[in-house]
Formats: C-alpha cells, structure tokens, sequence
C-alpha cells in the first residue's frame, strides 16, 4: 500500500475503523479477532445496519503504532470474507 498516514498522523495515536459487511452475526466477532492479532486490547464495536438490513457497518477505535501497523490491519481486515469495504 502506498499511503500516506505517516504524513497525516502521529504515531502512536487512535485510529477509527469503519468495516462494512454483510449482516452476519459472526461478523463484528471476526473483525474483533483479526484486530485482537495486531492490535490486542478490549474492543467494544459499534454496529450500525443498512436501511434494508443487509449490510451492517463495523466501527472499531485501535491504537495504532505506525504506517505500516494501519496498513497490515488494513489488508487484514480486507481478507475476512464477510468484509466487502474498510475505511
């Protein structure tokens, strides 16, 4: 990835995932477990579903540590099945 959080942010600092998917009860569980991988702490997620209920959006603050900390989290987040966005 080519970003440029580096430039933006200082590390350490908080940083808000949004993670939409499709409404699937093990999905904020599996955003929640692959966050827990790179960034461990205790994460309440918020949840919001679409207006036809088939999405539901993921909202998730973690401490991140540097360009490449976001980066990894990011893709991995990207990889879990029920994901169809990060933001």
């Amino acid at each position: 990835m080519n970003t440029k959080f580096d430039e933006l942010l200082e590390f350490p600092c908080q940083f808000p995932f949004k993670v939409l998917g499709i409404a699937h009860p093990e999905l904020a569980d599996q955003v929640v477990a692959v966050l827990q991988q790179h960034a461990p702490a205790d994460y309440s997620p918020t949840l919001r579903p679409s207006a036809k209920g088939n999405y539901v959006s993921v909202s998730v603050t973690v401490t991140a540590t540097s360009k490449e900390h976001l980066e990894t989290m990011y893709v991995a987040l990207g990889k879990l099945e029920l994901v169809r966005m990060v933001l």
